[in-house]
């Protein structure tokens, strides 16, 4: 894996996880607590022996910047050829933003030849999931291919949102479509189709011919899925693998966190018992961030209905439940419930303020924000409405950071 640099896409706006993302990237984005969503690429890197990664930023990238500089440089030594670096928008071609996957990578060409890897990884820094990447670099050597695709199965209705493989019976891909219509399935399985998961594994020289030359053509829309695997397809050797997570499950976990209610069910999946992302497995940790706090702390035990406790529920460090209620819910780092308050399969980003005899259900609740004392959030979906929050397809209350909470929630 010395010879190997990963390339992380994370510049993605993430618009269908407005309001979460009006202030920070999509990878950015808190997850399971005390996580953001790029932790789970980052640690996947780490964990499989890749030692140089660059993180190619392009939109609201500072709060991205900022947890990668703290929680991440420490785990790499340059003088012994280890890198993360974050790499913003250079503007090298016509002064313009990133026009596809393929341009993103291409934009920076000159930072990847200098590291002159034997493969690329290219990879997305806004899903989650638990992957060895030394397997599928392995996988790719053994075959000799020029480019190879982590593949995953997914259900027919899926797939028009993913690029859709045919593989022969040696796993080689002789078909793909970019987001089909009408997705081809897997032979004898009419209900699924073979999906490709962003995940590519390039010989380096290949790679780089292969974006200078797409850079030349001006109808092509500089895109991996779009146009650089279908040009190739018929002329190279084109490998899929198929995804194997290191949750030791029967079924391989992968979520795209793409939408607000994608992102809530992923949340609240780990509060149950046995969830399928096991975040407790020594064996493939997930690291972050992780700052100087003392741990959580529940108070109140003397008087029956101001006792502070938590069920079913994820609590982080400095949080204080303080004669509060939290069922089946995801609380962030230095969030405070006060008594009589009541949070229920809900999702709380750090410093979050839960005022005294506050309701909230089937919410997300922004960093920073403080709901009043007796406010109910999720409780009247039509008040909600009204007082600006966004009420998703499956009932979830967003409440962005917010100024001036005492008279919004004074809304009728």
């Amino acid at each position: 894996m010395n010879d190997v640099l990963a390339v992380v896409l994370a510049g993605g706006k993430g618009s269908r996880l407005e309001p979460l993302t009006r202030d920070r990237a999509k990878p950015a984005v808190p997850f399971g607590g005390i996580y953001r969503i790029v932790d789970f690429t980052l640690s996947n890197c780490i964990n499989s022996g890749i030692r140089r990664i660059l993180v190619l930023t392009q939109y609201k990238a500072m709060s991205l910047d900022r947890h990668i500089n703290t929680g991440w440089r420490h785990l790499f030594c340059r003088e012994l050829g280890e890198f993360i670096d974050i790499v913003p928008p250079q503007q090298r071609i016509d002064e313009q933003w990133y026009q596809g996957t393929a341009d993103a990578v291409y934009q920076n060409i000159y930072t990847l030849e200098k590291e002159r890897p034997k493969h690329v990884v290219i990879l997305a820094g806004d899903h989650i999931y638990k992957m060895d990447y030394s397997k599928m670099v392995a996988f790719h050597e053994e075959n000799n291919a020029d480019l190879t695709i982590a593949a995953l199965r997914v259900d027919v209705d899926e797939a028009r949102a993913f690029g859709v493989m045919q593989t022969d019976d040696t796993g080689r891909v002789v078909g793909f479509e970019e987001k089909p219509d009408n997705p081809k399935t897997l032979p004898g399985d009419p209900e699924h189709c073979l999906a490709s998961m962003g995940i590519y594994v390039f010989n380096a020289e290949f790679l780089f011919n292969q974006l200078c030359q797409d850079a030349t053509l001006p109808d092509s829309a500089h895109d991996f899925g779009r146009n650089i695997i279908p040009s190739i397809i018929n002329t190279n050797r084109l490998m899929a693998f198929p995804f194997q997570d290191e949750n030791c499950k029967q079924d391989s976990y992968w979520r795209d966190v793409g939408t607000l209610d994608a992102y809530y069910e992923a949340n609240i999946e780990l509060t149950s018992v046995e969830p399928q992302l096991n975040l407790y497995d020594c064996h493939w940790p997930v690291r972050t961030d992780q700052p100087n706090l003392p741990p959580p702390k529940f108070v109140f035990n003397a008087e029956e209905g101001r006792r502070g406790a938590a069920h079913d529920s994820i609590i982080a460090a400095g949080t204080i439940i303080s004669g509060g209620k939290v069922i089946g819910s995801i609380v962030g780092p230095k969030v405070r419930v006060e008594e009589h308050a009541e949070v229920t399969d809900s999702i709380l980003f750090s410093e979050v303020r839960i005022g005294r005899g506050a309701i909230v259900r089937k919410a997300i609740i922004d960093k920073n924000v403080s709901i009043p004392d007796g406010a109910k959030i999720g409780v009247d979906l039509e008040l909600d409405r009204r007082r600006g929050f966004t009420v998703t397809e499956g009932g979830v209350v967003v409440v962005p950071k917010i100024e001036g909470a005492d008279e919004l929630f004074a809304t009728k």
